[in-house]
């Protein structure tokens, strides 16, 4: 099983209205937390960029290592967090477009062989190198909803 068009597209996508969203977005407006105490749009996206280089990590586990287990990633749990939390907003979407391009380079030089290599995660289960991509997207299209509904005051 190969790498989908569609999940190409996206990986390749999916970051493009980041700087339009975020770019221009007010520091104070990014940096607000909710009442709820929950991460703030600046530390969903600063998680964004620590899990690209964690994602990046993983995948280079599963093309070296045979099946690979790893742990669920938690950002309470990583010192390097703190890293990105601390970054400005425009530094932490530059880092993540760097990053990206990095991923989606690697990725794009992938054989078909190497794509059906696997790695197992805690609750999902052994997956394949396309699986894992997909959860990744699904993860990022999560953070930068709520990071949107964060920078404008809703959530």
């Amino acid at each position: 099983m190969g790498l989908s068009e569609s999940t190409s597209a996206r990986l390749a996508t999916q970051l493009d209205p980041s700087l339009f969203l975020f770019g221009t977005a007010n520091p104070d407006a990014l940096r607000r937390r909710p009442p709820s105490g929950k991460w703030s749009a600046h530390e969903n996206l600063a998680h964004l960029g620590r899990y690209h280089q964690v994602f990046l990590e993983r995948l280079n586990r599963m093309l070296s290592e045979d099946r690979p287990q790893f742990g669920r990633y938690r950002a309470e749990d990583d010192p390097e967090a703190a890293n990105w939390m601390a970054m400005l907003t425009d530094e932490v979407l530059r880092r993540i477009k760097s990053l990206r391009g990095e991923l989606v380079g690697k990725i794009q030089q992938l054989s078909p062989e190497q794509l059906t290599r696997t790695g197992s995660h805690p609750v999902l289960g052994e997956m394949t190198i396309p699986v894992w991509i997909e959860f990744f997207l699904l993860h990022e299209a999560h953070h930068l909803y709520v990071a949107m509904m964060r920078s404008r005051g809703a959530g």
